[in-house]
This record gives C-alpha cells, structure tokens and sequence, in this order.
C-alpha cells in the first residue's frame, strides 16, 4: 500500500486530472470515429437479418441521428478501456502491491466478457428476435415499413445491455475482494437469482420461449461462473488477510 497519505484536495486534483484524460481520449476517439462510423453502418445494412428488411428514413434528419448515435457508441467503446485503467490508476495508491496486479488484470477481462456479451447477442440472439418479429408481423398479415432510426436502435437497446451484463463475474470477484459479499451469500440467493435472470430475459427478448431459453443459458452460467470466480476470490482475501495479520 502507498504510505502516502494524500489530502482531500489532493484526491479531488487527482480524479479531475483523471476524469479529463478520459474526456480528451473520447473527444480524440469520437473525432476518428467520424471517419468510419458510416462504413460500420453500411456493414451492418449488409447482413442476413437486415437484408430481409426494407430501411426507410421517415425523418428528413434520421440518416444524421443514425450516424451520430454509432459515432458517439464507437468513441465510447473506445474509450472504455481508458476509464477502466484511470479508475484502477486513481484507486491503486491504496491497494497493496499484489493488488494492484489483481485488479489491473480486470480491465482486460472485464474488455473480454463486453464482446463476449456483445457478440452473443448480436451474433445469436438478434437473429432469433427478427426473425420472430417477421413470422408474427407474416402471420398478422402486416406489411412491415422500417425505420432505419428505429432499426439501429432496437439494435444497440438488445446488444449493448448484454456487454455490461457480462461483467456479472468482475463486478462479483470485485466486491468479493472487498469483503462485500461471499461465495456462501451467492449460493444461499441462487434461486432468487435465477427468478432475476428469469425475469430479466423475459424483459429483453420478445415472448418467444426458444429466445429465453437462450438467453438464460448464458446468464446461468455467468451466475455459477461468478461463484466459482468469487470462491476463488475469497481464498485469496483470506490469505492476504491472514498474512497482513501475522506480520
């Protein structure tokens, strides 16, 4: 642990220092993203799922909102791992030095699991919800005229949750380190947990049973992965405490 001791000032200077580091790479990232946001979009006008639909911009200003919003949504991506690494540089003066190794190793992982969560449900469930909204609009006998504005962002609304719910497992090994919860805690609300994730693939896949079913897979596994990640989390507290004490 840093024996400098650092006055309330001092960590004000710091996180405003930190806090503009991460506001100039995103305006330095949302500037470049200019430059390949409309290629992003026309990439993704070319897939199998938006082939089978006819984009149509209702408003005079839909194409501009469309490619600000993925300029905006790609400068934040981005940016992400910048943010992880100035939290972990504003926090780190107070961690012990194997600490700050753990902790630095979370912002990879945690950038892992974000297009691990992003590609699932991009990649496999997306498709299954179009083509669920286009048997039901065929069996309603409606003719479907989609907005490009509305199409994107029912896109990123079902893809981008998914990135941030896949870093269940950092957050539980986080607060596990902490001392804020324990693997015995998780195990003992399992089953509210999964009414939880029950409910919450529910909420963001329409009622189509074999959707949910995908969904919950994923989610079940994050859940028991981030007990066996927070088991293994909290040996290591107990060790590092243990060893703290003795010496």
């Amino acid at each position: 642990m840093n024996n400098k001791e650092m006055s309330v000032y001092e960590h004000l200077g710091e996180l405003r220092k930190r806090l503009i580091i991460v506001l100039l790479f995103f305006v330095t990232a949302l500037v470049a993203s200019f430059f390949f946001a409309d290629d992003v979009i026309v990439y993704l006008q070319q897939t199998a799922e938006a082939k089978q639909l006819t984009m149509n911009a209702f408003r005079l200003t839909d194409p501009i909102k469309v490619y600000f919003q993925f300029a905006f949504v790609i400068a934040a991506v981005l940016s992400a791992p910048v943010l992880l690494y100035q939290i972990w540089a504003f926090v780190s003066p107070g961690l012990y030095e194997k600490e700050r190794k753990v902790t630095l190793s979370y912002i990879p992982a945690s950038i892992f699991l974000f297009l691990v969560g992003v590609g699932f449900a991009y990649f496999v469930l997306f498709p299954f919800v179009v083509r669920f909204m286009n048997e039901l609009a065929d069996r309603l006998d409606i003719q479907q005229m989609i907005g490009i504005n509305e199409y994107f962002q029912f896109l990123l609304h079902l893809v981008l949750p998914f990135g941030i719910v896949f870093q269940l497992p950092i957050v539980v090994l986080f607060f596990t380190r902490l001392g804020l919860i324990t693997p015995q805690l998780l195990v003992r609300i399992r089953k509210y947990a999964y009414l939880a994730l029950l409910i919450l693939a529910a909420a963001i896949t329409p009622p189509d049973v074999l959707s949910q079913v995908i969904v919950m897979i994923p989610l079940t596994l994050l859940y028991e992965g981030s007990i066996w990640i927070a088991k293994i989390g909290y040996r290591k507290a107990q060790l590092a405490a243990e060893q703290e004490s003795s010496e």
